[in-house]
């Protein structure tokens, strides 16, 4: 396993679940806006790769976090259908 593979942002139990997807999509936009890609981490220096990857982690994680917020005050707003 290599060090990337530690650097895992999404839970074991949400692999599959409905925002894996997003997550991931949201991770590689991150690395593209600084000029990497997945593959390109491995190129890097395992520290390097390992820093980048937290971040785009950390960013995935709150972006998420707000969209999901997003979604429940608009439910709230609208209120039962």
């Amino acid at each position: 396993m290599s060090e990337l593979d530690k650097v895992n942002c999404v839970d074991e139990r949400d692999k599959e679940g409905p925002q894996a997807a997003m997550e991931k999509a949201l991770i590689e936009a991150y690395l593209k806006a600084k000029g990497y890609s997945f593959r390109g981490l491995q190129e890097l220096p395992k520290e390097q790769a390992k820093a980048l990857m937290t971040e785009a982690c950390e960013y995935a994680s709150l972006r998420l976090a707000q969209v999901e917020s997003t979604a429940h005050f608009r439910d709230k707003i609208r209120g039962p259908s």
